[in-house]
């Protein structure tokens, strides 16, 4: 199943420089917040349940980001996560920032499941690998090993 789980977000005073426009560090905390909601409510793994009792920790090893127009106070710019790929240890995904048609930024990030206890990457748990694979085209999963 190729899908893309989309998140609308208000722009709030909280998000903005004193220009009125989204500062560019904002946009890596929306997106986090849009991952703990894929995991929580379409891949119905309890992000706040992995990481504080399952102790297992999905931070972001590799990340590129493009910013093509600004956002300001007052807009809800939608964010639309897909997965590019899923690996033994990591997942590649991609997540684009839009308001109405016009696209305001790109952000492609590799996530690397880890284990909070060691602080060491592992691989991914089935049921995650069960829920992503469900999540993702057939195609994305490449089988790679990253650590």
């Amino acid at each position: 199943m190729n899908a893309t789980f989309d998140m609308p977000v208000r722009i709030r005073f909280a998000h903005c420089d004193p220009a009125g426009i989204v500062f560019f560090p904002q946009y890596l905390v929306l997106t986090n917040a849009l991952v703990e909601d894929w995991f929580t409510d379409r891949l119905h793994i309890d992000y706040a349940h992995m990481i504080g009792r399952r102790r297992i920790g999905l931070p972001i090893v590799k990340l590129n980001c493009e910013f093509s127009k600004p956002s300001r106070m007052g807009e809800t710019v939608t964010l639309s996560l897909s997965v590019a790929a899923i690996g033994r240890r990591s997942i590649r995904i991609d997540i684009v920032g839009h308001c109405q048609d016009e696209v305001r930024f790109k952000a492609h990030q590799v996530l690397v499941t880890t284990s909070l206890d060691t602080g060491q990457s592992i691989d991914i748990p089935d049921d995650i690998a069960s829920a992503l694979a469900t999540f993702a085209p057939q195609s994305a999963n490449t089988n790679e090993p990253r650590s």
